[in-house]
Parts: C-alpha cells; structure tokens; sequence
C-alpha cells in the first residue's frame, strides 16, 4: 500500500482520512491539483491587474470595513495584517490529531482552484503537515460563522513566521522552525489571507476526528451491553430479527444483528430465565443504540460533503469569469450535525450507566454492589455514582449550541451557527462516553465471573478473558480510578489491535 497519498478532486471518504493519520502517510498534490491552483491564481492576477473595480476581500476590507478600497500596492499587508489581526483564540490547544486535521482540510479545499492562492502556500502547508509541524491552535474563539476565523488564523501565521508550533513534540517558535529548515516565510498575495482563515476547517476536522471516534464507541457500546445482559441473565427474545423487521430502521437491524452473533452460543443467555421481561436497558438496546447508529449515518454524509467542498469566499470561478462573494463559509450545516451527534453520542452513555446500576443492585442473584463481604466492602458502589455524575455532565453539553447566535462585525455577520462550539462540546460528550462505556465493562466483567461455572459465548468469553489481564477479578476494595483508566486504555488498543478502526 502506497505511503502517499495524492491530493485530487477524487471523492474523499472519511475513511481514507483515516486510513491517512493512523498509517502516517505523507501527501502531494496531483498534476490536475496543480493546474487548477495555477490557473486560478494566473486568473486572478489578471483580473486585479487589467481593473480597479472593488472585489471583496481582494482589494478591500473585510466583514463590516468591506466599501474600503485598499490600493494595490498594500494588497500584501492587507492580507498579513489579517491573518495577524485574527489570530485571537483562548483556551486549551487544539489536539495535534485534530491540528493535522485541519491542515489536511484547508489543503484539499484549497486544491480544488477556487480559492486565487499561490502554489507555495499549498505546498508549504503540505511540507507542514507531512514534517508533522502543527501550528498552535486554541479551542476558543470562532462563531463558526465567517468560517472558523481565529483557528483558522494560528493554522495560518507559521506561514508567515508568526505564532506557534509544536515540532518534534515541543511548542517553539514557528520563526525559529523556519529558519532551522532554511524555509522562507511565504509573502501571501492578494486574497490568500482571506482564502486561509474563511473555511470550516476547524469544525470539519473535529466532526472527522469524532466520527471515526464514535463509530468505535457504537460498537463498543453493543459489545459491552452484550456482556451486560449475559452477567445479568438477560434474555434473547427482544434481539430475535422478526422483531426488527417490522420496525426496519436500519440502525435497529444492525445492533439486534450485531448482539445476537455476540451471544451465539452462550450458556448463560439458553438457560431458562424466571424472569419475564428486562427492564428497558437491556430490552430496547436495538431501538436506542440503533438511533444512535442512524445518526452517524446522517452526520456522515453531512461531513462528506463538507470535506469535499470548498467553503472560503469569495468563491472564484475561471472559466464563467466570476468572482462571487456568497457565504460557503457559514457553518451551520455542520453546527447542527454536531449538535445532533452531541445529543445520539450523549444517549449511549445514558443507558449504558442504566445497565450498571441494575448490576449493582443485587438482583437477579448477583451480589449487592458485585463484591463479597459487602459492608466492610463498598464495592462497585461508587464507579456507578461516578457514571452518573458524567451522564448528567452530557445532558448539559448536549444542549444544541447551534440554536444561538450572536451578532459581529458591527452588524455584517449578524447570524452565526456556533458550530465551533458545538465542535468542542461534542469532544468533551465522546470522551465522557468512552469513561461511562469502562466502568459498564468494569461492572459487567465483574458480574460475569459471579456466573461461573456457565460460560458466555466464545467471543465474549475470549474478549474477558483478554481483558482480565488488565483488569482482574476485584476480591476487595481497591483504588477504583486506576481500573476505570486501564479499562478506557484496554478499550483503545482492543480496536487498534483488532482493526475496528471504522466500524
């Protein structure tokens, strides 16, 4: 399999993003990439130099200041001066995962020639991503409206030998990176400002990065539930196919599926229950699960379409001989995407933290908080308390951060999507998931072993078993978060070391 990967107008899929960050590859722009990003600048060139007409963002201001004319000789500075100016973010640094991200997204949109850069502001950002030097990006300060404007504007400054880098994993100067690689600052030309810091490419790459997360977390999800409803001599009925069929999201489909090949051949799930029903956790897990699925399914096509869109402005059109300002930029598509996977990602967590409090309960035989000797031990009391305190910590993020907005630049921008915060909210929503998901496994590993001498399928039996090398039988009371941590870190090598990387 090739190490590089060509810049193109191919569809791009979130898979092969994926494929691209976790195998490390380089990238280059293909010959057709190339022609359009020169074309278009030799294009623009032409049109700034044959006419003094005003084009927004080119030889003028920019958001409310758009009626100023800038002479053609500041047409550099102006564009500097705004990627400086607009480099205002706060807060924590952006993951490199999401960094490199980001990078990637602004080169594709860049390649497809509607943007007027030059080639060796493509290719410097290229030679960023693939010598792994990630601009310092903070997580506060875009409306995700004019695009993502300040995340936008430090991925933007080590072009031009201002800001921050991480190199060789330390934080340093980006002038000093420059001057030890013998690399010039790129002196950006007109426009080039404009078409670096307008763009969704913030948003974009959490939506990514996210997406490839939660497909992991689903099928977590159904694995661990599964182990649930066996340590809680759950029955199988709710998962037979007919069921399903005559309710037919596919979601739902998919999770009954997926559990019952999880189960096949279990002892415990054959033997004869004396119980009727499950409560819902256990029953409805096809219903709840599978939404969650199906809201993927939507927030996929979403993001594919965005990573294969240009979203800068003003949009630049050669062969019409058109430059039209419009508003690609605007986040909004994605804001309601994140809030809606915020909300699908938040409800796999609430039922999941149901399933661990009917296992600690000490029904159906197993003992009260899944310990011996319970009093002078506490047990498995509290990793419950602390999934609920993360449940109720979810329902607060998912509040849909794109039904507000708020006015900017002086009335011009006066409706914004807010989709970057919807970006970091749902980050903090998919790690919390993950934290509620190792403490239903630590619970329900527990559990099983109380069902010994009877097995559970050859699957679950196997995955147990691999995991209770990382987190054994707990006998008595013991430091409970280094188990939760284990649990979240087992969690992540099972998928990388099974290839379940996209489920």
């Amino acid at each position: 399999m090739s190490q590089t990967h060509l810049i193109s107008s191919d569809v791009l899929e979130l898979s092969t993003l994926r494929d691209i960050i976790f195998q490390n590859k380089t990238i280059e722009l293909s010959d057709t990439a190339i022609a359009k990003i020169e074309k278009c600048r030799r294009y623009l060139d032409h049109k700034i130099k044959d006419q003094d007409v005003p084009i927004y963002g080119i030889n003028t201001g920019f958001g409310s200041l758009c009626n100023v004319e800038i002479s053609k000789d500041k047409l550099t500075q102006l564009q500097e001066n705004l990627v400086m100016s607009h480099a205002c973010g706060v807060g924590d640094r952006v993951p490199d995962a999401i960094v490199k991200l980001m990078l990637f997204l602004k080169i594709q949109s860049l390649s497809y020639g509607h943007s007027g850069v030059q080639l060796k502001t493509v290719e410097r950002l290229i030679a960023f991503f693939n010598h792994n030097i990630l601009p310092v990006v903070f997580t506060q300060g875009s409306l995700g409206a004019s695009g993502d404007l300040a995340p936008l504007a430090h991925l933007a400054l080590p072009l031009i030998a201002k800001g921050e880098v991480v190199y060789k994993g330390e934080v340093r100067s980006a002038k000093d990176v420059l001057n030890q690689l013998d690399w010039d600052p790129i002196v950006l030309q007109s426009k080039e400002g404009l078409a670096l810091l307008n763009g969704t490419q913030f948003m974009s790459a959490y939506g990514v990065h996210l997406l490839i997360k939660c497909h992991k977390l689903s099928y977590f999800a159904d694995l661990i539930g599964s182990v649930s409803i066996d340590a809680f001599d759950g029955r199988i009925e709710p998962f037979n196919a007919m069921v399903h069929l005559v309710r037919p999201h596919k979601g739902q489909i998919k999770t009954a599926e997926r559990i019952r090949g999880f189960l096949d051949g279990s002892e415990l799930i054959q033997q004869k229950k004396e119980h009727v029903q499950d409560p819902y956790s256990f029953r409805c897990i096809p219903q709840v699960h599978g939404a969650t699925k199906d809201t993927l399914d939507f927030v996929y096509k979403v993001f594919k379409a965005e990573i294969n869109a240009v979203t800068d402005n003003p949009n630049i059109f050669v062969d019409e001989d058109e430059i039209i300002s419009g508003g690609n930029f605007h986040g909004q598509p994605l804001a309601l995407a994140l809030d809606y996977l915020k909300i699908a990602m938040a409800e796999l967590g609430n039922i999941s933290e149901r399933r661990t409090y009917q296992l600690v309960s000490g029904l159906r035989g197993l003992p009260v908080f899944l310990v011996d000797n319970p009093g002078i031990n506490s047990g498995f009391m509290i990793p419950q308390y602390t999934a609920a305190s993360i449940v109720s910590a979810n329902k607060q993020l998912a509040t849909p951060a794109s039904v507000d907005s708020i006015v900017s630049s002086n009335g011009q921008e006066d409706h914004v999507s807010m989709g970057a915060n919807a970006a970091t909210q749902c980050f903090s929503v998919v790690a919390n998931i993950e934290r509620i998901l190792a403490i239903e496994l630590l619970n329900a590993s527990q559990a099983m072993c109380f069902r010994r001498p009877l097995k559970s399928s050859e699957f679950i039996d196997s995955f147990l078993k691999s995991y209770a090398t990382h987190v054994p039988f707990v006998k008595e009371d013991q430091v409970f978060y280094k188990l939760i941590q284990t649990t979240v870190s087992f969690m992540t090598d099972f998928f990388v070391e099974n290839d379940l990387l996209f489920d």
